[in-house]
């Protein structure tokens, strides 16, 4: 139970402490909160021909378009940690079922949440449609954390909600990119993005490694790693955003294309994974060196986002939180059954069928990227205040998920 909390504070707390908040201010007096989301950083003077316009930058903006790039970099770095490398959890038949389930995990809730709001009316239909993928998404860290709780630290279930939890994130990003740009679309721009990712990987570790060949001692590698360290992947992740942002695409995303290009170990020892600080790879140095940082912005994104009045609770509401506790659950064992059994997937050694179930229930944890995608999905409002209340609601799932666990007799394994 000391390494259960242990990760709770190491990873979650701020979050929630932020989150939690903004719950209680924006209740109290939502004026002032409202002045604090808005405060203006920087503003500079009119722009257009009818001087309404102005450029300006927002606490708000900072967190979420600025800052947040940096959690979704290193979301993206154990996603592609997962594919490339040799014992990556998403490479190979050891992960198709979770795949399956994955894809289930995001069909059920899509089903849900639309199919639930065209029941209620066009009207409504029209009003929330744009908000399908809020109950898509899964929490890794607070999933993580009830999964080891619900299934015990050794238990083959908790690896398989890791790897489904990683594989809806890429998702995740993905329809992050593709379904909600911040503005209107000019992919051409996403060129520079492509370029700076380009430029430095044959610059900073293709070229270096190059010149290297034959030569054990890696002088030019060396050189490199020693006196230009992270800098010029920071150049690189600076025009990319630019470059993500100018196209339209969310610029949270803009980091994506220059992850891949950091050099990065031959192994992996999962997330949150000690064992990982011991790697002297560039992409695990800069991993470890924004920990505490990002968790100073994941306090700042809680305080920001999570700060709705509870008179705000309303349809959106319930049709995200069904879309999780109802779709999430459903979608995982009807899929995650489809790959195990009539295709003949299987399941890890140790599991059984009705583990997938209590592992939809725990992936229903929406929380973060939830809040996330519904301050994309609404403009500012009744709708985003609602949905937003519905992904904070989510965290109801970790009931759901001992109570399932109860009722299909899940034995932990603590070891």
């Amino acid at each position: 139970m000391y390494r259960v909390w242990n990760f709770v504070t190491t990873y979650s707390v701020l979050l929630i402490s932020g989150a939690l908040i903004a719950l209680v201010w924006a209740n109290i007096d939502y004026d002032s909160y409202y002045k604090l989301v808005n405060f203006k950083i920087w503003q500079d003077g009119p722009i257009g021909k009818d001087y309404g316009e102005y450029r300006k930058l927002t606490l708000h903006y900072l967190v979420n378009d600025v800052l947040m790039a940096f959690f979704f970099a290193i979301a993206a770095k154990e996603v592609w940690e997962a594919i490339i490398l040799k014992n990556g959890s998403l490479r190979g038949k050891k992960a198709a079922t979770p795949l399956f389930a994955t894809a289930g995990g995001m069909i059920g809730p899509i089903t849900v949440y639309l199919g639930l709001a065209a029941f209620l009316g066009s009207d409504t239909f029209s009003a929330v449609s744009n908000g399908w993928a809020i109950p898509t998404a899964t929490d890794i860290a607070f999933s993580y954390l009830v999964g080891r709780m619900v299934f015990g630290a050794g238990h083959p279930a908790v690896r398989f909600l890791l790897l489904l939890a990683i594989a809806d994130d890429a998702a995740g990003l993905i329809i992050l990119a593709i379904f909600y740009p911040s503005g209107e679309l000019a992919l051409e721009w996403l060129l520079l993005s492509v370029g700076a990712a380009i430029a430095v990987f044959v610059l900073a570790n293709w070229l270096p490694r190059y010149l290297d060949r034959g030569n054990q001692l890696r002088p030019n590698s060396t050189w490199v790693r020693n006196k230009l360290s992270f800098w010029p992947y920071l150049i690189a992740a600076c025009v990319s955003w630019y470059g993500f942002m100018m196209s339209g695409i969310h610029p949270a995303l803009g980091l994506l294309p220059i992850v891949p290009t950091i050099p990065h170990a031959d192994r992996a020892f999962g997330i949150f994974s000690d064992a990982e600080k011991y790697l002297t790879d560039l992409l695990n140095q800069i991993e470890h060196a924004l920990k505490y940082p990002v968790e100073i912005v994941l306090f700042l994104f809680g305080l920001l986002n999570a700060g709705v009045k509870f008179s705000a609770i309303g349809t959106p509401t319930w049709l995200v939180l069904a879309g999780l506790i109802i779709g999430k659950p459903l979608g995982v064992l009807l899929f995650g059954w489809l790959g195990a059994h009539p295709l003949k997937l299987g399941l890890p050694e140790g599991m059984k069928t009705s583990d997938l179930f209590v592992i939809g229930c725990v992936s229903a944890i929406g929380f973060t990227v939830s809040l996330f995608v519904a301050s994309v999905a609404f403009d500012p409002g009744p709708v985003q205040d609602a949905a937003k209340m519905g992904a904070l609601f989510s965290f109801g799932a970790a009931i759901l998920s001992f109570i399932a666990a109860k009722l299909t007799r899940v034995v932990k394994q603590e070891f």
